[in-house]
Formats: structure tokens, sequence, C-alpha cells
């Protein structure tokens, strides 16, 4: 598996997936559906690829 995310790119998601597991964390309810998408993005910001991005034809980096 190619990686195809730039550094920043790795950054931002994992930071934006930590946001997201706050919140789900925090708000509770429905709120969980924001917590599974944080640890998808600190998922493939740990591993440096997006599935996304490869059926779009993105490579950040």
């Amino acid at each position: 598996m190619e990686k195809n995310m730039a550094v920043w790119d790795r950054a931002v998601r994992f930071i934006l997936g930590l946001v997201f597991l706050y919140l789900a964390y925090t708000k509770g309810g429905t709120w969980w559906i924001l917590g599974i998408l944080g640890i998808v993005f600190i998922g493939t910001s740990a591993i440096g690829f997006c599935p996304l991005y490869r059926v779009v034809g993105i490579k950040t980096g």
C-alpha cells in the first residue's frame, strides 16, 4: 500500500480526529457518529494512506 498523504495532511487529520473523539465523548448521544469518523481519521493518519484519495485520484504526498 503506497502512502498517498503528506505530513501536513496526516497532522491535520490526527488533530481533527482527536477533536472529533473529544466531542463524541463529551456530548454523547448521536455524536458517536463523529467519534467513528475521528477513529477513521486517526487510523488513516497513522498509516499514511486514505482509500478515498485513491478512488478520487488525489495524492497530497
